[in-house]
């Protein structure tokens, strides 16, 4: 593969194991204002997407979630990611190898950068990303749409066709390829929609040891 100049990385499910704690708790939050949803389809149809987008998308079905539903998700997210929190298996060797190549690098997450911070800590990864994260709430739609990514180039310096992005939802893989990037699409979860992934036009991976070389600086 071409060296990009840039790579950006998702953060949930791609540098930190968090998708399996906040789904089970979205699946509640929802449950309670009366949205019949199971794990299973929150994992499949609303991953990667901003708190807002999520909100957005089950009150246009009928369901009232409240004004301060986003609000209450934030402050969940300290209990949420209390304990359980880790980094994906040898994600911290792929930091490495990026970060011995001289390859500029950033975090573009539809979370809020405080969230990043609570869980990028939780796993001792906060060190390497905190000058540069890109939250969906610094631009006007998250994903799917390419708004955060294309953010994330320009304050990076780069042309979004010299960058990749490391995603692993269906709503992230969208986003990327909209931007006009190169999207490497992690599926090493048992929950990963493999086929939306593709549908999408991940370039798919299950394995972070094979990263570096995907990204030409192996």
């Amino acid at each position: 593969m071409t060296r990009p100049d840039l790579v950006i990385f998702d953060c949930d499910g791609v540098l930190v194991d968090t998708e399996t704690l906040a789904n089970h708790h979205l699946v509640k939050m929802l449950g309670a204002s009366g949205y019949p949803i199971t794990f299973e389809e929150a994992r499949k149809n609303l991953c990667g997407m901003p708190m807002r987008a999520v909100k957005e998308k089950v009150e246009a079905e009928g369901y009232s979630l409240g004004e301060d539903f986003v609000d209450r998700w934030y402050q969940a997210i300290p209990i949420i990611f209390e304990n359980g929190v880790e980094a994906i298996p040898y994600i911290k060797d792929v930091i490495t190898a990026v970060k011995k190549a001289e390859l500029p690098y950033c975090v573009a997450s539809s979370a809020n950068v405080e969230k990043m911070h609570i869980t990028l800590g939780k796993t001792g990864l906060i060190g390497h990303f905190q000058d540069v994260l890109y939250s969906a709430s610094m631009v006007a739609r998250g994903k799917p749409f390419p708004d955060l990514f294309l953010h994330a180039a320009k304050e990076m310096g780069c042309e979004p066709s010299q960058a990749v992005v490391i995603e692993d939802s269906v709503a992230g893989t969208k986003a990327g390829t909209a931007a006009g990037m190169r999207v490497f699409s992690y599926c090493g979860d048992e929950h990963a929609d493999v086929e939306g992934l593709t549908a999408a036009g991940g370039i798919l991976f299950d394995d972070m040891r094979n990263l570096p070389a995907l990204l030409g600086i192996a």
